[in-house]
């Protein structure tokens, strides 16, 4: 595969992941869903690199029917101001995937239809899947008075 958004390609284990440039996310899933037969978005992650910078990877995991073939997008997204283009424009069902990477990590998916919480309470405060979140959470003792 040849496109201008893959900076980087690894293959392991018989699985490819290729590192994509987040400025180009929206425009390179277009072109693996409609060109490379990838239609069906099964999922979208995150990872935290604490300390390391950048610090988080926005994860993509994509899957050709047709091709019977899986494929993993990583983005590298910094840790400062972590924001990448939502793909709900090419697959809508990213809409929550996106919004439980944002709840959990706090990246945030512009251009997201509505990117609010969608397990964490509304008044949480952090993001409980950063590796630099206190393990008894900042609410330590919530409901327990």
């Amino acid at each position: 595969m040849n496109h201008p958004a893959i900076l980087e390609t690894k293959e392991a284990l018989g699985e490819t992941t290729l590192i994509a440039d987040p400025a180009a996310i929206v425009e390179f899933c277009r072109y693996l869903k409609h060109d490379e037969k990838y239609i069906r978005l099964s999922g979208i992650t995150a990872v935290d690199w604490h300390p390391a910078e950048p610090r988080f990877e926005a994860v993509y995991h994509l899957h050709s029917i047709e091709l019977n073939k899986r494929l993993r997008i990583k983005c590298r997204l910094s840790g400062t101001n972590p924001e990448i283009d939502s793909v709900t424009p090419v697959w809508y069902g990213a809409n929550w995937y996106e919004r439980e990477v944002y709840d959990m990590f706090g990246i945030t998916f512009r251009n997201h239809p509505n990117l609010v919480r969608i397990l964490m309470p509304t008044d949480w405060e952090g993001f409980p899947l950063r590796k630099d979140y206190p393990v008894h959470g900042y609410k330590y003792g919530y409901g327990n008075e």
